[in-house]
């Protein structure tokens, strides 16, 4: 269980979670396959492995959870084969060309009449809330996705007091510091690869990728630009992408630490998904208040 992008929530008020009560809230709202015309089917599924049959997973002070998305995959080019010769059908009968509206009516009618012949794509959201640090990390670069599970999460508890985990204005203003090389997050340096964006209407961009931050072509862009997603590395541990929005891209974590558990082998499943959860939920846990601690600063400025 290595997470490749964050979507980070700070938790405001900790949460009293029992697991067995836990994992039966969840199981209240479990994921169901799409049938007949569902386009879209939401639900808990097994967090720590499809073998392991709970619902909610919990590791010393970690709980782990899972979204499962189901969705109807119905390509444009299938609809609109299929729409156009009602359309002209009825063009044909009316003696006039079909409104917007109707035309819209006649796709949705359509769409209906296709999802049961649809194919399923589903996938699989990972959560971990870490109890100590009041973090509630989500395994996805989407907002809509970690929104998705914190709204069912949040249904099946009762309430579930979320906030973004930094100010992106203080971030945004950090993230020109540390991309001039400057202030830089503690055993953090700079990454190769770097997003900027004008601040006016037509918000030019310029992406540098696998190049040298410090030369003076990145960084005089940043007279008239605000950098938007800045990559960062801990040498031999990991290297990521930080947005502006505060989300985490692109998380890359070394084999020093990625294989640190390899003698453990995979004889007892548990044992060793609980050790990876364990390493990789603590080194993230350090991440997050090394970042957020040298943005901090500037909010009491």
């Amino acid at each position: 269980m290595w997470f490749k992008n964050l979507r980070v929530y700070q938790i405001t008020e900790p949460l009293n979670l029992n697991i067995d009560k836990l994992d039966t809230a969840l199981a209240e709202h479990k994921f169901t396959p799409c049938m007949g015309q569902d386009a879209l089917k939401l639900g808990f599924t097994f967090p720590l492995h499809p073998s392991i049959k709970s619902y909610a997973h919990q590791l010393e002070h970690l709980f782990v959870f899972a979204l499962k998305r189901q969705e109807k995959v119905l390509p444009a080019a299938v609809i609109n084969e299929e729409l156009q010769p009602k359309i002209d059908t009825l063009e044909a009968e009316k003696g006039r060309p079909l409104g917007r509206k109707e035309k819209q009516a006649l796709k949705e009618e359509l769409i209906q009449t296709l999802l049961p012949r649809a194919f399923s794509r589903s996938t699989v959201t990972q959560a971990i809330y870490d109890a100590k640090n009041n973090w509630f990390i989500v395994n996805t670069s989407s907002a809509s996705r970690a929104e998705d599970l914190l709204a069912l999460l949040r249904k099946a508890l009762g309430s579930l007091p979320a906030v973004p985990w930094i100010d992106s204005n203080q971030l945004s203003q950090s993230m020109q510091q540390w991309l001039s090389n400057q202030a830089l997050p503690a055993g953090f340096s700079l990454g190769h690869d770097a997003e900027l964006k004008a601040p006016d209407e037509e918000g030019a961009k310029v992406r540098f990728s696998n190049h040298l931050l410090t030369t003076d072509e990145v960084q005089s862009h940043l007279e008239d630009k605000l950098v938007t997603k800045l990559e960062l590395v801990q040498p031999e541990l990991l290297s990521l992408m930080i947005c502006e929005d505060g989300s985490i891209k692109k998380l890359q974590f070394e084999e020093l630490l990625a294989n640190k558990n390899d003698e453990l082998g995979w004889e007892d499943l548990i044992l060793r998904l609980d050790a990876d959860l364990l390493v990789m939920a603590n080194e993230l846990a350090q991440v997050l208040h090394v970042i957020k601690d040298q943005v901090q600063p500037l909010v009491k400025a």
